[in-house]
């Protein structure tokens, strides 16, 4: 939202449903994001140019589809698109079928295959839900019974299983703007998935990010966009469900080259708001050529030199059940970024969700990106909040290295 509020070619905003950080940048709209008819009711009722779609939910129910069909231009991949994050089941046949290297996975749905299937993978065993989970349903660990017991957990709930095989090496995010036909990658960036300092605690959506990756080969975004972002785009448009919006692939850069662990059909926080700081291209044009087919006419994207750390602050419980509805203080510290907050009609800004802020850090390289983020992480202040402290840390060390060729 920041950075197309900073577009000089936009006139107006609104967001669905926003929050106390959007609200002062668009106008506010209470719509079921959830609701496809709904979303593009709403963008017809505003009278909206281009319609971006952000969460993963409304771009699996329809959502982009149905403002397409209003005859709005709309930077999100169809339903059956958004598949490829949707059912990671989907996202294994594509890359099959498109030649994408990728871990070796095995989907189980009934609870008396579970055991046998287990055999055949681990440890390392990666278990993970075949649907959406927030970057929550998945489990990475050396002990049986834990991988056990979380696939049952899933299963119990009607959720198929994917069982992988693990990948080594450091793990990258690459995202790309899509137009169906064309693909522009973004810089490579690095995100945290696991809730404690040194990798520690269970999966969460993400508790930081940094861009660029100092320890990555130049040649990285190219390569991944040949090798494995590129091929999955041909084949879902062989597939005649082309892919249009933003596809992010998860990467394992493994001792046999880059490997994908996940896709997702969208911008995926925190590592947008690493990203977006440093991008100088004006961002609504670029989603709007997405959106209208055009990205093969645009200019070379231009990048601000440095580098950008965004640490997340977490509410109590997070990610487990959270605790909600505490007052924040220093919201409005330069640099902050929300998420799970709201405005109460006494002007105080309160925690609605898991993930409450981002906070944003910039500097000549990362070692002053981090001092300038952690300032400003200090200057915040939610009851029982916790924060990773080791965001970017190794990378800033020079401590990250690739797996040699093997």
């Amino acid at each position: 939202m920041l950075a197309l509020a900073n577009d000089p070619a936009i006139r107006a905003l609104a967001c669905a449903p926003g929050n106390a950080g959007t609200a002062a940048l668009a106008e506010a709209f209470d719509v079921d994001v959830a609701d496809a008819t709904e979303v593009a009711a709403a963008a017809t009722a505003w009278r909206a140019d281009l319609v971006v779609i952000g969460p993963e939910k409304p771009l699996v129910v329809g959502a982009a589809d149905a403002v397409r069909k209003a005859g709005i231009a709309c930077f999100g991949p169809s339903a059956d698109a958004a598949r490829i994050e949707g059912s990671k089941a989907f996202a294994k046949d594509v890359m099959g079928s498109a030649g994408v290297r990728t871990a070796h996975s095995e989907v189980v749905d009934n609870p008396a295959h579970l055991d046998a299937a287990l055999s055949r993978f681990g440890p390392r065993y990666v278990v993970k839900d075949d649907g959406l989970a927030a970057g929550k349903g998945v489990v990475v660990t050396d002990d049986l019974d834990v991988a056990r017991k979380h696939a049952i957990t899933l299963l119990d709930g009607g959720h198929p299983v994917i069982l992988e095989s693990f990948l080594d090496g450091p793990e990258a995010s690459l995202f790309c703007l899509v137009d169906g036909r064309t693909t522009v990658p973004l810089l490579p960036a690095q995100d945290f998935k696991r809730v404690g300092d040194g990798d520690s605690g269970p999966n969460t959506g993400g508790m930081g990010a940094y861009a660029p990756l100092p320890w990555a080969p130049p040649d990285l975004a190219d390569d991944v966009v040949a090798g494995i972002v590129q091929p999955v785009v041909d084949e879902l448009a062989a597939r005649g469900t082309p892919f249009s919006g933003l596809l992010y692939a998860g990467l394992a850069l493994t001792s046999g080259g880059p490997q994908v662990i996940e896709f997702n059909c969208r911008f995926g926080d925190p590592e947008t708001q690493a990203l977006l700081p440093l991008l100088n291209t004006p961002l609504a044009g670029l989603l709007h050529a997405a959106a209208t087919g055009t990205l093969a006419q645009q200019p070379a994207l231009d990048w601000k030199p440095g580098a950008a750390v965004t640490v997340v602050i977490a509410a109590d419980g997070y990610p487990g059940r959270p605790h909600t509805g505490d007052v924040i203080a220093g919201s409005e510290t330069e640099g902050v970024l929300h998420a799970g907050t709201r405005r109460r009609d006494d002007g105080s800004v309160v925690s609605t969700g898991g993930r409450v802020l981002s906070v944003l850090g910039i500097g000549e390289d990362l070692e002053r990106a981090r001092e300038q983020v952690y300032e400003r992480v200090n200057s915040v202040h939610l009851p029982g909040s916790h924060y990773r402290t080791d965001i970017a840390l190794q990378a800033s060390r020079g401590e990250i290295a690739l797996p040699a060729p093997g």
